[in-house]
């Protein structure tokens, strides 16, 4: 169902069945408290005249885990977080975790996106400490994309090290999809 321009009303007119349905109640079943059917929901602009709800969705991992690879990946024994949301070609996307670095090298946390867009793990994207050996430092960040690709979206946290052992923990991701 599409919402409709209102008819304009001539006075002395008969106002039908058909244009009550089409007008009003079609017009009604488009606002947002017909469609809200999520608590905490919220509503985006999908086209002109068009809505949809989106949920914001966070994923926490507690696990400390730890990474040696210079390249951004899973680290040692676990994955993510990772959160699949449907998007249109906006989200906001926050990370945080507990990391250090054996070394004095940087350790850093980014994410993928996968399914509908495809874009790799950045270091503008995401956070890390630097040349700070065993110091253990609480980062977070928010990044703002207005480059995906609608539709299903997986965001997936990835790490990587300059060298030296990362260690991350309390790791979490949350997207808000537009």
């Amino acid at each position: 169902m599409a919402w409709n321009a209102p008819m304009t009303a001539i006075a002395g007119s008969v106002f039908t069945a058909a244009q009550f349905n089409q007008f009003v109640r079609d017009n009604l079943a488009e606002t947002a408290p017909s469609k809200a059917a999520t608590p905490g929901g919220y509503f985006v602009t999908t086209a002109t005249n068009q809505i949809a709800e989106r949920i914001g969705v966070p994923s926490t991992n507690l696990t400390q885990d730890t990474t040696t690879a210079t390249s951004y990946g899973d680290l040692d024994a676990t994955s993510g977080p990772s959160v699949t949301v449907t998007t249109g070609n906006c989200a906001l996307v926050i990370i945080s975790t507990a990391l250090h670095n054996s070394g004095t090298s940087s350790s850093r946390m980014s994410y993928e996106v996968s399914g509908a867009s495809s874009i790799a793990p950045a270091d503008n994207r995401g956070i890390g400490t630097y040349g700070v050996a065993g110091s253990g430092v609480v980062c977070g960040n928010v990044i703002f994309h207005n480059d995906l690709t609608a539709g299903s979206n997986t965001f997936t946290a990835r790490y990587r090290v300059a060298g030296g052992t990362g260690t991350f923990q309390s790791r979490r991701l949350s997207v808000l999809p537009f």
